[in-house]
């Protein structure tokens, strides 16, 4: 077993590299890893679907919770209206319009004898609710592997949405489990208030816990500062836990909790970024395996899922999601047409999907019917493929086709300072205005207490002199004191710091 999981795991390291050269999203081939390894592949033998629940709910905690921890808040406040907007409305209304054209699809299809079950409306609406929220792995993944830059705070906008918006689909598809299960009268009004609950619940704990967490990370005082990623990592997972046992929303909650760790003064902030950040990628390759692992190729490829999966996905891609976006966004002007478009555009699936389809397959032991459960994960696992091949490949193309797409500027040096230590370090990128009185250090005028301790040419770092010549495009990390003077003397200059 050791030896199985250490190759799945270097072969979807290896195949990440591929993604990058070819632009396939690296979660789309870590899934077909999964479904080549399994039981109608190498015939690694995995079925139970509690186990992949469980894979995938402690994965998807590191993935909000860092997600969370690296996005500003002051990147996030301007949108923060249309972002909830989206991650309620927009799901519920996605949900509906999906759910109705399922029930419609399937009836003809159930007719011609293409699908050999009967979906009923609660049955249609539950496929919909499963697929309604974009998947937060996703969207943080692709976005921040390809290094997407986008106006309008478009990239907030998306990781605020896709960190937020599981709490409406899962209420959603637990109340309709329920209600397919026991054959009962929908009680509508116990869904309004089971999710107006969690949402206020893993809300309120998810900020509690976010301070509690950079509160214990600053005054804890550890000897070996690498035990502090584990211990913001442990925290990460009582956030969870405890909300859910309080019968909150445990996704929103460790969302919450990292956003407002993440922005709040806290030590050792770039080591536990650089942490998380791997901590991310590993329960993302081994939650995606698991899902892949699950799934039975020769279930899945058969020509009921796959002609109700590609109508499905079609139709949200081009019709479900631009008509709730559309509806959520239109209202707030400070967005354009092309904006709203490409917002439409990344409603990514993923594992989220994948994750609440297999509440259908574990529900079969409470009555709910094995066929539709199985027709339920077959299409959502479809539609994520489908989602990822031709939403995820794109979502640099279409930054750029719709004129949205900016250059987000690079880190290059990596460097970070305890917070102890007052001064304040930046990076440079030499201009042709900041040659303008020769191109030799000691020509540029810097403000006092200011310092450039090291240039970074091409690939090659050295510490300059104030005879060091300087050339375009060379990084310069700086070290200062007065961050404010040095940010006017420069943009002045029309360099930007």
């Amino acid at each position: 077993m050791l030896l199985i999981g250490a190759a799945l795991l270097a072969v979807s390291v290896v195949a990440s590299k591929v993604s990058s050269r070819f632009g396939v999203p690296a979660l789309l081939l870590f899934l077909v890893i999964g479904m080549a390894f399994g039981s109608d592949g190498l015939g690694i033998p995995f079925d139970n679907a509690i186990t992949a629940q469980t894979i995938g709910t402690i994965a998807l905690c590191v993935i909000l919770f860092s997600g969370g921890f690296e996005t500003s808040s002051k990147e996030i406040r301007p949108i923060a209206t249309v972002g909830i907007v989206l991650a309620t409305a927009g799901v519920l209304m996605t949900a509906l319009l999906t759910g109705a054209f399922i029930w419609m699809v399937a009836g003809l299809l159930y007719d011609g004898g293409v699908i050999g079950i009967h979906l009923s409306f609660l049955e249609s609406l539950l496929m919909a609710s499963v697929m309604a929220s974009t998947d937060s792995a996703s969207v943080f993944s692709i976005l921040r592997s390809k290094k997407q830059g986008l106006k309008q705070k478009l990239r907030p906008l998306l990781e605020l949405e896709s960190g937020s918006n599981d709490p409406v689909a899962y209420v959603m598809t637990i109340v309709l489990i329920g209600l397919i299960s026991q054959g009962s009268a929908p009680d509508w009004g116990g869904a309004v208030l089971t999710f107006v609950l969690q949402m206020v619940i893993g809300a309120a704990l998810g900020y509690l816990f976010g301070r509690g967490v950079a509160w214990v990370i600053n005054k804890i005082n550890l000897s070996n500062a690498s035990l502090y990623g584990i211990l913001m990592l442990a925290m990460a997972f009582v956030v969870f836990a405890v909300t859910d046992l309080a019968r909150g929303n445990g996704y929103l909650a460790v969302y919450v909790a990292g956003l407002v760790a993440g922005n709040r003064k806290i030590i050792l902030k770039k080591s536990l970024t650089n942490f998380m950040d791997g901590i991310t990628w590993l329960f993302q390759i081994v939650m995606f395996l698991a899902l892949g692992l699950l799934v039975r190729p020769s279930a899945l490829f058969t020509s009921g899922p796959i002609i109700l999966g590609v109508l499905v996905g079609v139709f949200m891609i081009l019709v479900a999601r631009p008509a709730a976006v559309l509806a959520c966004m239109a209202p707030f002007r400070k967005f354009t047409l092309p904006a709203i478009r490409y917002v439409s555009w990344v409603g990514l699936r993923g594992a989220v999907p994948i994750i609440f389809a297999t509440y259908a397959l574990v529900a079969v032991a409470d009555g709910f019917d094995a066929g539709v459960a199985d027709l339920i994960f077959n299409v959502v696992f479809f539609i994520t493929i489908l989602s990822l091949i031709i939403q995820g490949s794109t979502v640099s193309w279409m930054a750029e086709r719709m004129g949205l797409g900016k250059v987000l500027p690079e880190d290059s040096f990596g460097i970070d300072l305890p917070d102890k230590i007052k001064s304040a370090l930046s990076e440079i990128e030499v201009r042709e205005a900041f040659l303008a009185q020769g191109n030799q250090l000691k020509d540029i005028s810097l403000p006092g207490g200011t310092l450039v301790v090291m240039v970074k040419r091409d690939d090659d770092y050295f510490v300059p002199t104030g005879t060091t010549p300087l050339s375009l495009g060379d990084k310069l990390l700086v070290l200062t004191d007065n961050s404010e003077e040095l940010r006017n003397d420069l943009r002045k200059l029309g360099v930007k710091c």
